[in-house]
């Protein structure tokens, strides 16, 4: 399905990616902003989460890579959420094909608005602790768990996802910034992965655009991940979140007010 955008929307949705990708880098939450600018420009909801996730996969794509390099992240360690949440992704991209149009116009919204209150009030990883805990029989299927229920977000809806592993990460394992970081990116470029292709399939994807604002998020993670490694800091996320909320009270109006 293929939607014409003027060549200023295009610019202003491409920047929006660079800023999203490098905050997603840092603390996650980049889909809070791309997902909505997305349906602000008109595309249809279903186009939209599959546009997004085209975009994602480059940003996540760069940031895992940055962090595995610099050996923040244990793909052996982390096995079984790996698997967990590639299962949770496909599921959930084929149970958003189901709902139609109209309903999830007026669900997104409430679902981008519930994650960036979540996101604003959730607490950021302290830099304390460095290694991650012995693995044993709670952790793996703690680990099948958070994977495939972030999995499964991330497939039906997808922002705040990074936030979500960030947070429930640190509760769980006990670990810092860094590594919680390490391991939100990387997971979200398997979601991402999967979902892409999956909505691929389904024919939900405007690629020019996705593309476009994929090489955009690429550059804006790249900055983001080597910031957070040098500076392990939660540095614009209140203004960031904040601004999000106001985007998607905005959606929800559009959507809730005519009803």
């Amino acid at each position: 399905m293929e939607v014409l955008l003027d060549p200023t929307t295009l610019a202003l949705l491409c920047a929006v990616a660079f800023v999203a990708g490098f905050i997603d880098a840092i603390a996650g939450g980049g889909g809070l902003l791309t997902v909505p600018a997305l349906l602000t420009a008109g595309l249809p909801p279903h186009l939209v989460l599959g546009t997004n996730k085209l975009a994602a996969t480059f940003g996540s794509l760069t940031a895992s890579y940055t962090y595995y390099k610099k050996k923040l992240f244990d793909p052996h360690f982390w096995r079984h959420a790996l698997l967990a949440t590639a299962i949770g992704a496909c599921i959930g991209v084929l149970v958003v094909d189901q709902i139609s149009k109209s309903a999830l116009e007026k669900v997104l919204p409430i679902l981008i608005l519930l994650a960036a209150i979540y996101s604003l009030f959730a607490k950021v990883p302290h830099d304390d602790q460095q290694q991650l805990p012995l693995q044993n029989r709670q952790h793996i299927w703690t680990q099948r768990t958070q994977g495939f229920v972030l999995g499964f977000y991330d497939g039906i809806a997808g922002p705040g996802t990074g936030s979500f592993w960030m947070v429930s990460s640190m509760a769980l394992y006990k670990i810092n910034l860094l590594l919680t970081s390490g391991l939100a990116r990387t997971m979200n470029f398997i979601s991402n992965g999967v979902a892409l292709v999956t909505f691929g399939l389904l024919g939900h994807i405007h690629y020019q655009l996705g593309i476009a604002m994929g090489l955009c998020l690429m550059a804006g993670s790249y900055l983001g991940a080597h910031t957070a490694i040098r500076f392990g800091s939660k540095l614009i996320k209140p203004l960031f979140i904040l601004m999000v909320m106001a985007i998607a009270t905005r959606l929800l109006w559009q959507q809730w007010s005519h009803t």
